[in-house]
């Protein structure tokens, strides 16, 4: 086990070693962060994956370095990483500071240069993730959203989404994106205010339609014709 610890030079079995025990500490670390961090790399995810990448790679090639501290490190770090998770889940604003919400950069057919600089995305970029998703023009775009973890969705207008067979006798309407105003089985006051809705609007809606509350909603949306869908906890 001379191989953990920091030593003048090691052979080159001890290198082996050393990578073989690195590779599947790094197998486990990634199985204990969860699908999320692989699945999308979000801004707590990258200052893992930086961290995480930089101590386990200096031990692997310098043998002045011990192998154990740097496991331990990692752990804490580890540690520290799923309990952000946790708080993210369970306080809004510290969910809200590491996982933003969608920045617009089209609305309606204009480009929000505003955001686009925020978002320090080139103009360049944002047309070649047009090209990507076949919208070929920006006035085609009803809406496009740059996501916490570095993607971009894009919306078409109605007059410019693909036809199916629903669609043969279509009836052009505006694009409409439904609001969340509840996420687990909290009310987004921000939304409700910006519609000039209140929480008793709300609860009344819920009970009058849906005879449920507000903590038994997963998730709740409206529409621009303040049609509210629901989905439970199930």
């Amino acid at each position: 086990m001379d191989f953990f610890a920091s030593q003048e030079s090691l052979t080159a079995v001890q290198w082996m070693l050393r990578a073989v025990v690195g590779f599947f500490f790094l197998v486990i670390i990634a199985k204990l962060m969860g699908q999320r961090s692989i699945s999308q790399l979000r801004f707590l995810d990258f200052v893992m994956a930086l961290l995480l990448g930089n101590i386990m790679a200096h031990p692997l090639s310098d043998e002045g370095l011990g192998l154990k501290g740097s496991m331990i490190t990692m752990g804490t770090l580890v540690s520290l990483y799923l309990i952000g998770v946790f708080i993210s889940l369970k306080f809004t604003f510290i969910k809200k500071m590491l996982d933003p919400s969608p920045l617009p950069l089209i609305e309606n057919g204009t480009i929000n240069y505003h955001n686009l600089k925020k978002a320090r995305i080139p103009l360049d970029s944002l047309l070649s993730e047009l090209r990507k998703q076949q919208t070929e023009e920006v006035h085609k775009v009803a809406l496009a959203l740059w996501e916490p973890g570095g993607e971009i969705s894009i919306f078409q207008k109605s007059e410019h989404q693909p036809v199916t067979l629903k669609d043969f006798a279509p009836s052009h309407k505006p694009f409409d994106l439904p609001i969340p105003i509840i996420e687990e089985g909290k009310i987004n006051y921000g939304e409700l205010q910006h519609l000039n809705k209140d929480e008793s609007w709300l609860n009344n809606q819920l009970r009058i339609s849906y005879n449920t509350s507000v903590h038994d909603v997963l998730l709740a949306t409206i529409d621009k014709q303040d049609q509210i869908r629901i989905y439970l906890y199930k």
